[in-house]
């Protein structure tokens, strides 16, 4: 099996358009004449794309082949699926998990669903190369594999929640070829966790009953037996614990009804939520959220938000005249399926007020052609309110400029609120796909975090033009970073940070004074000039309270290298020999 993986190859696809459909005018009225509007309703259907399965259903593994058959290599398609499975017993499936389809138990615990089966990704259709098999996840679900090891040969935006495996977890693809995931949280594996090929991994509150081997990056916080810290050698980075955390919304059946269940925080976590069985939370029937469905206009989106309703936005593409604007305290907006939103005319797709408690999840936002500012605020600028005892959550919250068609935005992610916790997010300016160059998909900026107190739990962002994530909040804390540099600079003019060679993939400001990190890697690949030299990975003030721990840096193949890791420390890359130059401690 290979332990110097290289990286993904083009492909092309090209995503059709969908319009999104606007509201009627109201007709003109003298002002006293005129009626308030109707109030939107809560609850209703969950739409075409949301396929729900009870154990007496005929012809589930016939409907699991007919999608997978579909999605299997749509990697840049509109096809949007959640499959939803009623507590009980399946026997004999096999859930073959394409592009843009989720997979989930409806009961409170993964153990409430139990599939006598698999719930598999390979990569078959990439001719066993795993590393683009993005978007999909499976949640809430208990599974009893058939030959004892489930099979999920996964790469970025492709959770893994909630999930009891009762065996073992294979996290590569038949033949052990490329791989490059990944993220687990809250799930029990009884068996081995083997990872083979996979060149980084993060797993988060959970149990594993072993975990085989590291080719570069593997970190675990808050997960019971967990491998001992070793890095570098083995690549593992251990934190008993996870500082702060929040599970990701789920919904459920509480008899026949649809309800979402919120998890509550947890300081200093450790293994799963549901061990113990019913998990600690709370949780809001359907009627309280205004279930949307492709083709919705944002003044509607905006309208149920300002009634009061939470959003549940079922599978399908939206299309964004205005910034969605979430204003209210604890608001919960849940995609299904890799719902996916489209800023048209430059606009912000969301922003978010700086309230207590707002959880984001479970959806996809694919910049419009016309340059955004910014794709998602997470609190105004200038933001300063505490929010230690409801943080803000966003959680497997996907960002996505170019690949489906031309898409451009200055700033993807901007977190301005205090105390916000991303979880898991993958922000991409593609690299394949339609739409894709230097400056046709030009994204400067990944992720700029200005608030205090915010904490990244699975951060992956990958190829922006210039600072991948930038970090000017105090008491900032990341574990696990996963990082690929632009492939396509053309020259090393165009990396050029003043005097500085490239643009690094993590910086912390100069004024910060207190930040720590665990478990950071960054990779170039510069295929249009190999010659490309980045000074170092990641530039942070050299201060006391500014604390990094097990960094690295590879040069896949030696197209391009890095001088340094941190700063000026940490040996340079070179060669052809994609070994990692790593860095056990900063300062």
């Amino acid at each position: 099996m290979p332990t110097t993986p290289t990286r993904r190859t083009v492909l092309g696809a090209i995503a059709a358009s969908t319009t999104a459909a606007g509201l009627p005018a109201l007709a003109t009225a003298p002002a006293h004449a005129r009626s308030a509007p109707a109030a939107l309703p809560g609850g209703g259907d969950l739409g075409p794309n949301v396929i729900v399965f009870d154990p007496s259903t005929a012809g589930v593994q016939a409907k699991l082949d007919e999608v997978f058959k579909r999605q299997e290599s749509a990697q840049f398609g509109t096809g949007r699926y959640a499959f939803f499975f009623k507590p009980g017993t399946y026997n004999g499936l096999n859930a073959q998990l394409g592009f843009y389809t989720s997979i989930a138990g409806l009961g409170l615990s993964p153990d409430d669903t139990t599939i006598n089966g698999d719930v598999t990704v390979d990569a078959g259709w990439f001719n066993g190369n795993a590393t683009q098999n993005f978007w999909r996840s499976a949640e809430n679900l208990a599974l009893k594999p058939v030959n004892g090891t489930n099979r999920w040969a996964v790469a970025q935006a492709a959770p893994f929640r909630r999930m009891h495996i009762k065996g073992g977890l294979n996290l590569s693809p038949n033949g052990y070829g490329w791989a490059s995931g990944g993220y687990i949280a809250d799930s029990r594996i009884d068996g081995t966790v083997g990872p083979y090929s996979q060149q980084q991994w993060y797993t988060r509150d959970s149990s594993v009953g072993g975990w085989l081997n590291a080719v570069w990056n593997m970190v675990f916080s808050g997960v019971e037996g967990a491998p001992g810290q070793s890095f570098p050698n083995p690549p593992y980075t251990t934190l008993d614990t996870t500082p702060v955390s929040r599970e990701k919304p789920f919904l459920y059946l509480d008899g026949n009804a649809y309800k979402v269940f919120l998890p509550e925080k947890r300081t200093n976590a450790r293994g799963t939520t549901w061990g113990n069985g019913t998990p600690r939370g709370t949780s809001l029937p359907l009627s309280q959220f205004y279930v949307a469905k492709p083709g919705v206009s944002a003044a509607t989106l905006n309208a149920a938000l300002a009634q009061g309703l939470h959003l549940l936005l079922t599978p399908g593409i939206y299309h964004l005249d205005r910034a969605v604007e979430v204003n209210r305290a604890n608001t919960v907006v849940l995609g299904l399926g890799y719902a996916t939103l489209i800023p048209d005319n430059g606009v912000t797709a969301m922003k978010v007020a700086d309230v207590d408690g707002v959880r984001l999840a479970g959806f996809l936002i694919d910049a419009g052609p016309v340059n955004s500012p910014v794709l998602l605020q997470i609190g105004p600028r200038g933001a300063g309110a505490d929010h230690s005892a409801q943080p803000i959550t966003v959680q497997d919250v996907f960002i996505r400029i170019g690949g489906a068609g031309p898409g451009k935005a200055t700033l993807s992610m901007e977190v301005n609120s205090r105390h916000t916790i991303i979880d898991h997010t993958w922000v991409w300016r593609a690299d394949h796909g339609a739409g894709v160059g230097w400056e046709t998909n030009r994204a400067d900026y990944g992720v700029r975090v200005n608030g205090d107190d915010v904490l990244a739990t699975g951060l992956f962002v990958e190829h922006f033009n210039k600072y991948d994530v930038q970090w000017s909040g105090q008491r900032g804390r990341t574990i696990f970073f996963q990082n690929e540099k632009a492939y396509d600079a053309p020259n090393q003019g165009s990396v050029q940070d003043g005097n500085v060679k490239g643009f690094a993939a993590y910086k912390v400001d100069a004024s910060v004074t207190s930040h720590e990190g665990w478990g950071l890697g960054s990779y170039c690949n510069y295929t249009a000039d190999p010659g490309i030299r980045q000074d170092h990975g990641f530039a942070a003030p050299k201060t006391p309270g500014v604390k990094f721990h097990n960094l690295l840096v590879v040069s896949l193949g030696g197209m391009g290298q890095y001088e340094h890791v941190i700063n000026d420390i940490g040996s340079a890359t070179s060669g052809s020999s994609t070994v990692p130059s790593t860095v056990v401690s900063y300062p």
